[in-house]
């Protein structure tokens, strides 16, 4: 994790983004639709950059700025994408056509665990990127992992969940989010043994775990 001040230094190398993505971002914030920040965004584009996968699972569109953001980087690549909730699924879809990336990424509305068969059929994939649910993290993982290549990457975002993670019980006034720690800390120990991943736990934005198959 950055400081505010370094934070703010960061952010002010990033590039400007295309006006249909800062669009996206200032939907994002009148709304309060949660979405990676710049710094961890930036990070995740540079590890999609080096990996170059061709086809690619994001679970968890929201209104579709890290799918847009992913295919401006990966323009040959394909991306399915799946999202729940009707409202955000149905500005993902517009929001996807605003950028005219119709061709390159596929929008599925529903629980992404009921929809397990529908997304197998449309891979297999080279990248996989987590940023739905996080009581669901090891649940999702576990479900679709399956239908990474040999060599696959899978990262999961928001894993140190605002630094509640290292933060002892009796600090976190939220019984809600105390649960949810729990379930974050037991997600990160499950990929730390996972013994077909190596595992490492990035703190940029709000904490990516990047775990590539041994395979």
């Amino acid at each position: 994790m950055v400081t505010d001040e370094m934070k703010h230094y960061l952010e002010g190398l990033i590039p400007n983004r295309s006006p249909e993505i800062e669009q996206i971002e200032i939907e994002a914030r009148e709304n309060s639709v949660p979405i990676m920040d710049l710094i961890g965004m930036e990070a995740l584009l540079q590890v999609l950059r080096i990996h170059k996968p061709k086809q690619i699972l994001e679970i968890g569109t929201a209104i579709g700025y890290s799918a847009v953001r992913i295919i401006h980087a990966l323009k040959e690549s394909q991306l399915v994408t799946i999202e729940r909730d009707h409202e955000r699924y149905t500005k993902a879809v517009d929001n996807i056509l605003k950028c005219g990336l119709t061709e390159n990424i596929t929008v599925l509305e529903g629980d992404a665990l009921e929809l397990i068969e529908e997304v197998g059929g449309k891979g297999p994939y080279d990248f996989i990127f987590i940023d739905a649910a996080k009581g669901q993290y090891e649940r999702f993982f576990t479900a679709f992992e399956k239908m990474l290549t040999p060599g696959g990457v899978i990262i999961s975002d928001n894993v140190l969940f605002r630094g509640f993670v290292s933060k002892q019980d009796e600090d976190i006034n939220s019984r809600r989010f105390r649960k949810l720690t729990h379930k974050i800390r037991s997600y990160n120990e499950f990929l730390i043994e996972h013994t077909n991943y190596h595992t490492t736990i990035l703190p940029v934005g709000d904490g990516m775990a990047v775990s590539i198959n041994k395979k």
